[in-house]
């Protein structure tokens, strides 16, 4: 891997995935600008907000150069309101608002509650050799699934984690519990 990661620092917690990153060896920068983007071997989308994500994008004129990125192959992992960016599609989303795409799945906002309901979980998760400790917080739920692989789900049914092609997509936030094994499974399978 010749270039660094690039995680998205609009807006959310993507300062927490640049700590991950450094746990592991590994160059990372903030993406805030085209040419930065230009200059990444894979994308991060943090948790935060998605229709502000979504609206700061287009303020910094970032929207369309990362879904043309994404369409063309760039290694993209997406956390929570990532994840959100990533769907095709959505639900409980605010008039109008667009996503980067390039994950065939639907997502649901906010599906597990207000912040008051967040919850944590250890999870089964294929390509991670341990139960990966996830943190939940105003998660989306994937609600409809269908090129994409199912990666990781929660008991009950619920899909909380999906990949297809070269992106990644979880509900939840393993930069924040201290999990390295999501992060590490994107350079290994994604970037490579």
């Amino acid at each position: 891997m010749s270039l660094p990661i690039g995680v998205l620092a609009l807006q959310g917690d993507f300062r927490e995935h640049l700590q991950v990153f450094s746990r592991l060896g590994v160059d990372a920068v903030s993406v805030r600008t085209a040419k930065e983007l230009g200059g990444v071997s894979g994308l991060v989308i943090p948790g935060g907000e998605s229709t502000t994500i979504g609206k700061l994008a287009t303020i910094f004129e970032l929207f369309s150069p990362i879904k043309a990125a994404i369409a063309n192959g760039l290694p993209t992992f997406g956390t929570c309101a990532g994840l959100i960016m990533l769907a095709d599609q959505i639900t409980g989303g605010i008039e109008g608002q667009e996503t980067f795409g390039g994950l065939d799945v639907t997502v649901s906002r906010n599906a597990f509650g207000n912040q008051l309901d967040s919850f944590e979980a250890d999870i089964k998760f294929k390509g991670v050799d341990h139960d990966v400790h996830a943190a939940f917080i105003r998660a989306p739920v994937i609600t409809e699934v269908r090129t994409s692989e199912i990666r990781a789900e929660l008991p009950d049914g619920r899909v909380v984690a999906v990949s297809q092609g070269n992106i990644l997509g979880i509900s939840f936030h393993p930069e924040v519990t201290g999990e390295d094994g999501v992060h590490e499974l994107f350079l290994r399978e994604f970037v490579k």
